[in-house]
């Protein structure tokens, strides 16, 4: 691939000129994270307006797993422009809405029966498995963890745990919802060190029902198997079958919320299936839609069936386009093998970035698991106190440089990487060489006296 070549500054004239239009006509609350007004995209590759080529590392912020503009994704979205673009499927039905339930359903981990619930998008996916939840047990409480992120409605605020700035202002959220400690072992909550630790955290539950709120009372416990917004969190393989079997000692449902980790992110078609967990509810959406919204809830039959007729639903929900496109996108991953092309890029980013960490003081962790990848900035002065202006100018110099990337965690410090999986391996390594770049321009050197620090993450 040709070394990436900006016509213009970042930002360029007429990204300029968008920017001050958009400063008039869109409220301040929806902010950028970069300077570039797209013109095109295909596969892994962005050209904005003023001509500038980048190599996209966010992928519309995990939605583009099977690339932009995929080739399977567009053929199915102009067949169906020929034939009809809505109706309602609680109206006049479709074939697209069945088949594509049927697809999930048979993807979903484990044997039980399921059924699937398409909505539009992955805030209301969440909204709706609590709900479901809550029907099905006769229970009110939801239990959700530090550092999670469900989405920005006000259910969905209630349950995610950054503030700032999610939460802040938007006050007061529904009630009922209990928050505890993620499996982060790198910031442990207990100041304990994986495995000596013996999933304290996991097994913490059980206080929690003794201190906080009653088992009894609890619908369901929420979780991301691997943090996305929180920090591209790993916890350790046995952490989330913990968690599991103590849900199942209670008559507890396990909602896993795969938003982001779904549909090949982790090297697998659900990241629950690392951990070997069948949930009783499986939220899913971003890359479900290859680039168009469509978001679904993939539960046991029996907990999706309990709820009565027209309790469940929405206008646009299983919209027949993004039906159309998600097929495609799912027959995509499958014909491509994207599954292991996660696992071969997320070994390609472990490789260079292991050699990071030994180099630069900054990075405190480096973890993931397949493509789903991140690396912590801290200060140089092992306190792991969380280093957000330094984060701010790796990305600032990786988009002036012709790379897209974009930030996670609460402490806003942790690069994360949610590249198309169809990216190339020269475009790889030369986004690999840009954020090396960076490092180098923005990070401190680990004096050669001081072993690199070993992370306390399991990734």
């Amino acid at each position: 691939m040709k070394s990436i070549q900006l016509k213009t500054p970042v930002p360029g004239p007429k990204s300029i000129a968008l920017a001050d239009r958009s400063t008039g006509a869109v409220p301040r609350g929806v902010a950028q994270l970069t300077p570039i007004f797209v013109d095109r995209a295909e596969g892994a590759v962005i050209e904005d307006v003023d001509g500038n080529r980048f190599l996209d590392l966010a992928g519309g912020i995990g939605c583009l797993n099977v690339g932009h503009r995929n080739p399977a994704v567009t053929a199915a979205l102009h067949a169906q422009v020929e034939r009809f673009l809505h109706t309602c499927f609680m109206v006049t039905p479709y074939e697209s809405y069945i088949a594509l339930a049927e697809k999930l359903n048979s993807l979903a981990p484990g044997s039980t029966p399921k059924k699937t619930l398409l909505l539009n998008s992955g805030a209301e996916a969440v909204e709706n498995a609590i709900k479901i939840a809550r029907a099905y047990t006769k229970r009110p409480a939801v239990i959700c963890f530090e550092d999670g992120f469900h989405g920005r409605t006000l259910l969905t605020l209630a349950l995610t745990s950054k503030t700032q700035p999610y939460k802040s202002g938007f006050e007061p959220f529904p009630s009922d919802i209990y928050r505890i400690p993620f499996a982060y072992c790198y910031r442990c909550s207990y100041n304990l060190r994986y495995p000596d630790c013996k999933l304290h955290c996991a097994k913490h539950l059980e206080d929690t029902f003794k201190r906080v709120v009653a088992a009894e009372s609890v619908a369901a416990i929420i979780v991301e198997p691997v943090l996305g917004e929180g920090g591209f969190v790993v916890p350790p393989p046995e952490w989330l079958s913990t968690v599991h079997d103590i849900c199942k000692k209670h008559g507890i449902l396990l909602i896993a919320d795969e938003v982001q980790t779904g549909f090949a992110r982790t090297g697998k078609f659900f990241a629950c299936e690392h951990y070997g967990v069948e949930p009783d509810l499986l939220v899913t959406a971003k890359s479900l839609g290859g680039g168009l919204p469509i978001a679904a809830v993939t539960g046991r039959a029996e907990i999706m069936d309990n709820t009565g007729p027209g309790s469940l639903g929405g206008t646009f929900g299983g919209n027949p386009l993004s039906c159309e496109a998600a097929l495609a996108a799912i027959d995509t991953i499958q014909q491509l093998g994207l599954n292991e092309r996660a696992l071969t890029l997320g070994e390609r980013f472990r490789s260079r970035a292991s050699l990071w960490q030994k180099r630069f003081a900054s990075i405190g962790d480096v973890r993931g698991l397949g493509a789903m990848q991140a690396l912590e900035l801290v200060q140089p002065d092992h306190s792991r106190t969380p280093d957000p202006e330094l984060t701010k100018k790796i990305t600032r110099y990786c988009y002036e440089h012709g790379l897209i990337l974009v930030t996670a965690g609460t402490y806003g410090n942790i690069i994360r990487l949610l590249m198309p999986l169809v990216i190339s391996d020269a475009g790889m390594d030369e986004a690999l060489d840009i954020i090396e770049g960076a490092l180098s321009e923005a990070c401190p050197s680990r004096s050669p006296l001081v072993n690199a620090e070993v992370p306390v993450g399991v990734a």
